[in-house]
């Protein structure tokens, strides 16, 4: 007599990590970035907004001597990456990695090499002066030849809402990303996510971000203000399809998209 495969219990995180992250490819971007900025390897890294903290995770694999910070304000995805991302590392690597719980505008940041916020987690600040008390700690806390690393995201469909829905077939569940809504006065914009696993009903709003969608321009002007330099966009590529191929190179000059996701690179 068959017996019924026992069902995975429900893991934001885990689908979260399948859809939305590449911490793999993060941590080598921030390597060879940096490389090709300092011509030099940093040696410390810091994940702000790091939630479970995978991009660090990835970073001390990359070198023995690479050393990783993850700064964020909540409990529960920290808890969450201690259990399931740090458990998973060996003893020499877990010990190069250090965690920091608290905001990161207004507490002590340690003093790195690279920082970095990456998941578009800095459009939680909705204005101008909160953003920039981010920016400016962030400077305060770099080392002398450290560089900062953010991305952005942008495009004609962004002014609108809307929701795109990605099957990943193997694993067994869809992805959805929801623009509820956008304010173009504020460019205050409610987001969402869910998932649907196969067979299953629709999971909404695991989870959901109230942001404001800065353009790179206002970036780059707020960065330069509390003392970057160098303040360089990091462009994708296309493919023979048209369709981004993963590869980020420093621009003048971007192309008109309904969607695209760049890295703002700044100099301390």
């Amino acid at each position: 007599m068959e017996t019924k495969q026992a069902i995975r219990p429900f893991d934001k995180y885990y689908y979260y990590s399948l859809s939305v992250q590449s911490p793999d490819t993060d941590a080598e971007f921030l390597r060879d970035t940096y490389l090709a900025r300092r011509h030099c390897l940093p040696q410390s890294m810091r994940e702000d907004f790091c939630g479970t903290f995978r991009v660090s995770c990835e970073w001390t694999k990359l070198n023995p001597k690479f050393a990783a910070i993850g700064v964020d304000i909540e409990d529960e995805p920290l808890d969450y990456g201690r259990q399931h991302n740090l458990a998973s590392l060996s003893a020499d690597q877990q010990e190069r990695i250090h965690l920091v719980k608290g905001d990161v505008r207004s507490c002590e940041l340690p003093s790195v090499d690279l920082a970095c916020a990456l998941n578009f987690s800095y459009f939680c600040f909705k204005n101008r002066q909160m953003l920039r008390s981010y920016f400016a700690n962030v400077y305060q806390s770099l080392n002398p030849n450290g560089i900062f690393v953010m991305d952005c995201f942008g495009g004609s469909q962004c002014y609108e809402a809307n929701e795109e829905e990605t099957e990943y077939e193997d694993e067994g569940f869809s992805y959805f990303w929801d623009q509820d809504n956008f304010d173009p006065v504020t460019n205050h914009s409610q987001f969402y996510i869910h998932f649907q696993r196969h067979g299953e009903k629709k999971r909404e709003r695991i989870f959901s971000y109230d942001w404001r969608l800065w353009s790179l321009p206002e970036l780059r002007d707020i960065l330069e203000e509390v003392g970057f330099r160098n303040v360089t966009v990091y462009w994708e590529g296309t493919d023979e399809d048209g369709e981004g191929d993963g590869e980020f190179k420093p621009v003048d000059g971007g192309e008109e998209c309904e969607s695209w996701v760049a890295y703002l690179v700044a100099d301390r």
